[in-house]
């Protein structure tokens, strides 16, 4: 039951300061400048969507960037957008077309 010696000197290899894959570790300092950064980076990335929507869905033009205010408006685009395409497939339908499954959801 006692582990051979290579296996303790390669682990124990990994471990040693002179492994020249290690990489070196960072400081307190780095640590929390590159939670911030990425931080910023996200909050960035999200300000972005929300400008992208106030561009697409109408009524959002203009108006502040209330983000609740945003989410709101898109769920009921969004919503009288699916109804609008339902009314469509069932009216194609009633006039003798055909649509394909994918267009029904």
């Amino acid at each position: 039951m006692s582990t051979s010696p290579t296996r303790e000197g390669s682990a124990n290899a990994g471990s040693s300061n002179g492994n020249l894959d290690e990489k070196p570790r960072l400081s307190e300092h780095e640590k929390k400048a590159n939670h911030i950064a990425s931080e910023q980076k996200r909050r960035q990335a999200i300000r972005e969507g929300f400008d992208r929507l106030t561009e697409l869905v109408p009524g959002l033009e203009g108006q502040g960037r209330s983000e609740s205010v945003v989410l709101k408006k898109t769920v009921d685009y969004m919503r009288a957008q699916l109804e609008e395409r339902k009314r469509l497939v069932d009216r194609i339908e009633e006039l003798g077309g055909q649509v394909e499954e994918s267009m029904r959801r």
